[in-house]
């Protein structure tokens, strides 16, 4: 029997849900009625608008889409001027303030605290410049992630412009609106590996084979890669290269199959990796094959041995995120700023399109490690730009801590979150940087922080994973985390494996200590983090990971496990309110 969700999407789905977006937004937040309302915030969430968890009731998180991390000029200034002016909570946050964007890790960004009656006039500002939330969240293609400086920087198959032909005619097309999950697509045209082919549902990498003699460039088709429930996945070969002219098609065709084929019963195993574990990938190419209009050549040679992108080599070995400058190739330059927990003020990110015009293009380009580039910067600005007291505080050059690290949103607005997530991890950052010496050729340590085991943080991914759970300490319920070590995407992706589990979160800044010092002192010369792992072997990793109260770092919110209505808040809440923040119930 099909799911509850199939027959509210079967009812109305796609493109229709935005105008009835519109109709609530115009009568107000108690028009719609309460026995609904799991239905509807359902359907909103294709147009990337989600409702905040319970206590926020009547605000609403806005996710938007730009294929594969470009924001054209004059777009991440509307952004930010849109948060300032509308994403504007009751409460402040006590690391961040109010009115700020979130960096995604699929290369977007998030809006909070925004009321519905707001949304038409946001959409309206928003798409003025070309930014949309259409297919942003729900049962559909997510934002589609590839090189962040595709058709900027040297790649091996150029992607830029497939990329944005997979954007307009797949995800566009409204007849595939409704897919039986929410559905990731990745193109890597790089050596490098940035778009993580390796957990996304369907992703092209870049690759090469012989025809008739010749070297061909293309792509190889992995299928099946994903990340929670503590059921990861990594992308399986279906044994297929295709030419950057067949690849749309290619594409498309797993779309299709999965839209058709894949289960639409239990919501549980019918992501994208589930389908592959059921059909396998030899039925899966052949069901493609007779649906293709060429025949795929068996997989080429991929670069994998290449990948450095969150793949545990040495620095040496290359690029393993884009903060710092770099070279495009016409001459210019790149810049990579590094943004703790992707979270960054409206002011800063509107001061950050300022620079962006005044020494690039004025384009930025998002990374899948919550960073933004600052695109097109000649030489003769490179110097101007370095100098801006706004890269004091996104440095190119940040230290190991904030560098490799990634943080998914929490229980302040998440209903799946078990923990805090941002600043939480913004308070650890700050303790470990200035009380952990690592030595001077480890310039990252890759601390991922999911808030649940959904994994939206890309913990299992991580040096160091952290994923939110509860536990009890002194006779009180706490937050605490699990923590592991030792995953990463590249030649060999894995995924970590638990060293301690439910840490009480005042105590894993102290345990991550343990581990770290442990590494600096016991490491061989120029072995990484998770070189080190693989050679010291779990066993003796628990042993040294012994969590700690330490001086100097207070928990944000270490007894809220989720009870309060903002996990930086113990009153009662504000919501339900109106337009202009007031409590609905006040005079009603």
């Amino acid at each position: 029997m099909p799911h509850k969700k199939e027959d509210w999407k079967a009812e109305m789905y796609g493109d229709q849900v935005r105008e009835k977006i519109e109709e609530f937004a115009e009568t107000g937040w108690d028009s719609i009625p309460e026995e609904e309302r799991e239905k509807w915030f359902s359907r909103f969430k294709f147009w990337g608008v989600f409702h905040h968890r319970g206590g926020q009731e009547s605000y609403f998180m806005m996710r938007l889409t730009n294929c594969g991390g470009v924001l054209e000029p004059d777009q991440l200034r509307t952004i930010g001027e849109v948060a300032r002016e509308y994403a504007q909570g009751p409460v402040e946050n006590p690391e961040f303030g109010n009115g700020w964007i979130d960096f995604t890790t699929r290369q977007s960004i998030q809006l909070h605290w925004l009321k519905l009656e707001d949304i038409p006039d946001i959409w309206e500002k928003l798409e003025a410049v070309g930014v949309s939330s259409r297919s942003a969240g729900g049962d559909t293609m997510r934002n589609i992630s590839g090189c962040p400086v595709a058709g900027k920087a040297e790649e091996y198959v150029e992607s830029r412009d497939l990329l944005d032909e997979i954007q307009d005619g797949i995800r566009g097309d409204n007849a595939l609106a409704n897919m039986p999950r929410k559905f990731n697509i990745s193109v890597t045209g790089c050596r490098q590996g940035c778009a993580q082919d390796s957990i996304n549902d369907v992703g092209l990498e870049a690759a090469h084979t012989i025809i008739d003699g010749e070297e061909v460039k293309g792509f190889n088709v992995r299928a099946g890669g994903g990340l929670g429930g503590r059921e990861p996945r990594k992308a399986r070969s279906l044994d297929m290269f295709v030419r950057p002219e067949q690849a749309y098609e290619t594409v498309r065709t797993f779309v299709e199959l999965y839209h058709e084929e894949g289960n639409r019963e239990n919501r549980s195993k019918n992501r994208g990796r589930f389908f592959v574990d059921e059909w396998g990938t030899e039925k899966i190419r052949e069901a493609m094959v007779d649906r293709l209009s060429f025949e795929p050549e068996p997989a080429g040679t991929d670069f994998r041995g290449e990948y450095t992108y969150n793949a545990g080599k040495p620095v040496e070995r290359g690029a393993h995120d884009h903060v710092g400058v770099y070279d495009q190739e016409d001459g210019t330059n790149y810049v990579g700023l590094s943004v703790p927990v992707g979270r960054m003020p409206a002011e800063d990110a509107i001061e950050l399109a300022d620079l962006a015009d005044a020494y690039g293009s004025g384009e930025i380009r998002l990374s899948r490690r919550q960073n933004p580039l600052i695109m097109d910067v000649p030489d003769g600005n490179l110097a101007n730009l370095l100098n801006e007291p706004l890269l004091s505080e996104y440095p190119p050059e940040p230290n190991p801590f904030v560098r490799g690290a990634m943080a998914c949103t929490g229980t302040e607005f998440c209903s799946l979150a078990l923990t805090e997530t941002k600043a939480r991890m913004a308070r650890m950052l700050r303790w470990l940087g200035a009380n952990t010496d690592l030595p001077d050729d480890v310039d990252r340590i890759k601390i991922h922080y999911s808030g649940c085991t959904a994994d939206c943080g890309q913990a299992m991914t991580a040096d160091i994973g952290l994923q939110g759970m509860r536990a009890r300490k002194n006779d009180e319920m706490v937050e605490a985390l699990d923590v592991g070590v030792g995953g990463g995407i590249g030649e060999d992706p894995r995924f970590i494996e638990w060293v301690r589990q439910r840490v009480p979160a005042d105590e894993v800044p102290g345990m991550i200590a343990n581990m770290v010092e442990a590494y600096a002192a016991l490491r061989e010369e120029g072995q990484t983090f998770r070189e080190w792992v693989d050679a010291t072997g779990q066993e003796a990793i628990v042993d040294l990971a012994e969590p700690e109260e330490v001086a100097g770092y207070e928990d944000p919110c270490l007894h809220d496990a989720k009870q309060s209505w903002y996990p930086f808040d113990s009153g009662p809440s504000p919501a339900p309110t109106k337009p202009d923040g007031t409590p609905i119930e006040m005079g009603d």
